[in-house]
């Protein structure tokens, strides 16, 4: 089924999140901002020239939405892990799934239509307790403002989901999408630069630190292209739910590359984050499988009579 790209996608974003860690020693996050969206333009436009295809777009505007929307999120979620615990910054992100659940619900409800995914929007509330559970975080009276921050920044992720559903159901190319975001990002990691008073990337450079930032570039742009292909056809609320596998898989580098062992707690919660992944993965196929019994069968012959 077309959501298990979000897993593809979510292990590429962890590789990713391990090389913006690692880079962060020789790069401020406005260069790996920068960096990051110059490797995907420059990867996009390879595959256009190679295998056919234009950069016209019908949509501007939706494209505007999605990366500039994105963009602020992103830069948002990166200020708040300078005001929390890297543990309360990333838990209060990863609502996003849970304000995706919350803005279907709120859709469905102003155009009358009464049917909602209980099951699936369950399954999306489980795994965020498990992430709760992984990360524990914590959040001081002192640190509100960096908590507010980090909570709006969720709310835009998935506010830059949704669109970027709707992009694919207006039938915009996944390269496309990803193309234009990462357009948005070399444009917003100028300006950073810019205010910051900095030549972006104009210093020595490590074989290490370019290494890294051109590994940034790359897995983000394969999991974007992951990413945009499950929302585009896949199911909204499971692909939003096998989000949450990343944190897993970030977890399990942590171990391996910094020996941050989870304890028994963040075990747990990584176990029941992949229960409910698989539960809505099963929720989503059954109702497909239902979906179709309670279609009439149509004799072929007589529809071309």
């Amino acid at each position: 089924m077309q959501s298990l790209w979000m897993l593809v996608a979510s292990f590429l974003f962890s590789i990713m999140g391990v090389c913006v860690k690692l880079a962060g020693e020789h790069y401020t996050t406005a260069e790996i901002v920068l960096s990051r969206g110059l490797v995907g333009v420059i990867v996009i436009s390879a595959m256009v020239w190679v295998r056919g295809g234009t950069f016209r777009t019908p949509f501007p505007r939706d494209h505007l939405i999605r990366g500039g929307v994105g963009v602020v999120s992103l830069w948002m979620w990166f200020y708040a892990f300078s005001l929390l615990p890297i543990a309360t910054a990333t838990t209060l992100n990863y609502m996003s799934s849970i304000w995706i659940a919350a803005m279907l619900f709120a859709a469905g409800w102003w155009k009358g239509n009464k049917r909602f995914e209980w099951g699936l929007a369950a399954t999306v509330l489980l795994s965020f307790i498990g992430v709760a559970m992984l990360m524990r975080p914590s959040l001081n009276p002192e640190q509100l403002i960096g908590g507010v921050i980090a909570l709006i920044s969720g709310v835009l992720s998935a506010i830059v989901y949704l669109q970027v559903r709707k992009l694919g159901l207006l039938g915009e190319p996944e390269y496309r999408v990803v193309f234009y975001f990462s357009l948005t990002g070399v444009v917003a990691g100028l300006a950073g630069n810019l205010v910051a008073g900095k030549i972006p990337l104009w210093h020595a450079h490590s074989v290490t630190g370019a290494l890294l930032v051109l590994a940034i570039g790359l897995t983000a742009t394969l999991a974007q292209i992951a990413m945009t292909r499950a929302y585009r056809l896949g199911n909204t609320l499971v692909t939003a739910n096998l989000q949450y596998a990343g944190i897993v898989f970030s977890s399990l580098f942590g171990v391996l590359i910094w020996n941050d062992a989870p304890g028994w707690l963040g075990w747990l919660g990584m176990a029941i984050i992949l229960c409910s992944g698989l539960w809505a993965t099963w929720h989503n196929q059954r109702s497909n499988r239902n979906s179709a019994k309670n279609v009439p069968k149509v004799d072929p012959i007589a529809t071309e009579v």
